[in-house]
């Protein structure tokens, strides 16, 4: 079998769904890409068992047929060649490839496309469509907070719940809780699954620049999400995610207003002289004066800023991890975020001040127990 290609049209292609292939397979087979090509068209997939990728491409064909190449060499082989069109000759009787370029000759050794996992198909699937840029956002503001805990399967993943008011995508470490909510997302009927992060960054990072509807169909053990010539599938996390809504405070009156891009340079200074187990800073709130410390006994470290705010409320002392802080203003977009707290042992919740139409952002940070208050 042949079939003609430009190098860096199918680099492209092989680029955006290699993430998926694991470094330690646990089936040699899994470090292949599976290669099918019908009616001029080839399906380029590349799986871990959990999250599947299948990409297509337009190809010069005269026969249909299928083969598993390895995924590494391929690859290195065709960032290193110039964009032209490249041959590829297989034999099916010893699985190996030919490439063949204007001035050189590449061979390399397959495997039987019949050893490479079968692609779960879905039967009775629920189906709902999101924009695109709307799945990338959710994704960017809750993909950092999941749990990397084995011990807590529910957490490794952001749970997606889809009513007929809203969608919610949430995701915790039991440290922080990112809640991104979606007015304009509806179902007309309850829908919720956890997908895994691995699928979900991989996912991420597939999506196309420009606006496009992504069909996502699950049903009680997988989803796939389709776009352009993409299509996703992956086994979704068979876990009760926890009831996130009761952790959320909804007093917290205490209110501080304050440049995001300035306490977040704070944060990185002050964080250098925290201790490095704990990573603590504490906020000292009097007035409209937010004062921002950190020390290390063991070292003799210490250091401390004074920045302004808006505050509404009693003056307060509390303690935070610097290093979930940082995280958090770094995923948040605004210009001005707004700290709603309550008392030096309760949660605290960092909201954007700015937001677009039909979208809600929260995000919750757990405190640390400070040794003293002054």
């Amino acid at each position: 079998m042949k079939f003609l290609v430009s190098t860096s049209t199918l680099l492209k292609q092989l680029t955006a769904i290699s993430g998926v292939i694991p470094s330690n397979p646990v089936v040699p087979i899994l470090e292949n890409f599976l290669f099918e090509i019908n009616g001029g068209v080839l399906s380029i997939t590349a799986s871990d068992l959990q999250t599947s990728i299948i990409t297509k491409v337009t190809v010069e064909a005269e026969e249909n047929g299928s083969i598993a190449i390895p995924a590494r060499m391929l690859i290195d082989t065709l960032k290193n060649l110039p964009e032209q069109p490249v041959t590829f000759t297989i034999d099916f009787d010893t699985y190996s490839i030919e490439i063949s370029s204007d001035n050189g000759r590449y061979k390399l050794a397959g495997e039987n496309a019949a050893d490479f996992p079968k692609i779960p198909e879905l039967s009775r699937v629920d189906t709902i469509e999101i924009p695109s840029d709307v799945l990338a956002t959710a994704i960017g503001y809750t993909l950092f907070a999941t749990s990397n805990d084995d011990m807590k399967p529910a957490m490794n993943g952001v749970f997606i719940n889809v009513t007929g008011d809203h969608a919610n995508f949430v995701s915790s470490d039991s440290h922080r809780l990112i809640r991104y909510r979606r007015e304009d997302l509806k179902s007309e009927y309850d829908a919720s699954l956890i997908i895994h992060k691995k699928a979900l960054s991989l996912l991420k990072n597939s999506l196309p620049s420009e606006r496009e509807i992504v069909s996502l169909e699950f049903n009680s053990a997988n989803a796939i999400f389709t776009f352009s010539n993409i299509k996703l599938i992956c086994r979704l996390i068979d876990e009760r995610f926890p009831d996130y809504e009761n952790v959320i405070p909804v007093d917290n009156n205490n209110l501080v207003t304050i440049d995001r891009a300035e306490l977040l340079s704070c944060l990185k200074r002050i964080s250098i002289y925290a201790n490095k187990s704990t990573n603590q800073v504490r906020f000292k709130i009097m007035g409209s004066e937010l004062k921002v410390s950190a020390e290390d006994l063991d070292f003799s470290n210490e250091a401390s800023e004074r920045l302004f705010c808006e505050h509404e409320g009693d003056d307060l002392e509390i303690g935070f991890n610097a290093k979930f802080l940082i995280e958090i203003l770094n995923n948040l977009h605004s210009e001005k975020i707004i700290f709603k707290l309550s008392e030096p042992g309760r949660a605290g919740l960092v909201v954007p001040t700015e937001t677009e139409d039909d979208e809600d952002v929260l995000m919750l940070v757990m405190p640390i127990m400070l040794h003293n208050y002054a």
